[in-house]
């Protein structure tokens, strides 16, 4: 049974990848927090990589170093789900994948990610007068706007048109810009994380969503991407791979 060590057990997150690990073949053998050991009485991420075979991180951005640090010393496929990250954490990750697996997702969702796919498929095939908005809804606490995984669908959109995505239009006034990527974030009660794309021309629309209606499908997806990424080759992937998309 592969074991998994939790980088970030003690948040919401940490706590239900630690629920359904044992129902999908994985054995948690212990996590940590900023605060110190949460489970298994492990001082600190190296103590951790030591007894793991694959590490899942869903703690902060400024403990994205240490955590990376900790795997690659030991040699340890890291899982990351952490949000928020920005460009200098992207480098990072890249760097650390030249010397381990490293699997990174902005939604660690089953559906969010064969979502982005679908996107990615209709704006390859619909033409420049199609706009696109992405429209996500999360929690009354989620601090950072559009979320990460907006941002994914964003960019499987721009990707599909043949681009990268420019800065998101967020929040605009006046006339839309054709070619445009449109981002609206809703903030509100307990809602775990609802998204969709609407791709809109002259007379017709596409809406394609996902609504999410329990944080354990993040956590199970991240469990079965740290499964399946446990033993492969050194290099960077995303739970494309995992869904062989």
């Amino acid at each position: 049974m592969t074991k998994i060590g939790i980088l970030g057990a003690a948040g919401r997150m940490g706590r239900a990848v630690a629920e359904v690990a044992a129902e999908l073949g994985g054995e948690v053998v212990g996590g940590i927090d900023r605060q110190g050991a949460v489970m298994g009485g492990f001082s600190d991420a190296n103590t951790l990589a030591d007894a793991s075979d694959v590490l899942i991180d869903f703690s902060v951005p400024n403990a994205l170093t240490d955590h990376l640090d900790a795997a690659r010393r030991y040699g340890r496929p890291l899982v990351v789900g952490t949000t928020g990250l920005g460009e200098e954490h992207q480098a990072l990750i890249d760097t650390a994948a030249t010397q381990i697996a490293v699997l990174q997702s902005a939604n660690m969702s089953l559906g969010v990610n064969v979502l982005a796919a679908l996107v990615e498929q209709a704006a390859a095939r619909l033409g420049p007068d199609w706009d696109i908005e992405v429209v996500e809804m999360h929690h009354r606490h989620k601090v950072d706007a559009p979320s990460g995984t907006a941002l994914m669908l964003g960019r499987a959109a721009a990707q599909g048109r043949g681009h990268a995505l420019d800065a998101p239009v967020h929040d605009r006034n006046g006339k839309r810009v054709e070619g445009t990527i449109g981002f609206a974030s809703l903030r509100g009660g307990s809602v775990a994380g609802d998204h969709m794309v609407v791709l809109a021309s002259e007379g017709e629309r596409i809406e394609l969503g996902h609504r999410a209606e329990s944080r354990a499908i993040f956590a199970r997806g991240a469990v079965k991407a740290a499964l399946w990424l446990s033993g492969r080759p050194v290099g960077r992937y995303t739970m494309a791979d995992v869904l062989s998309l």
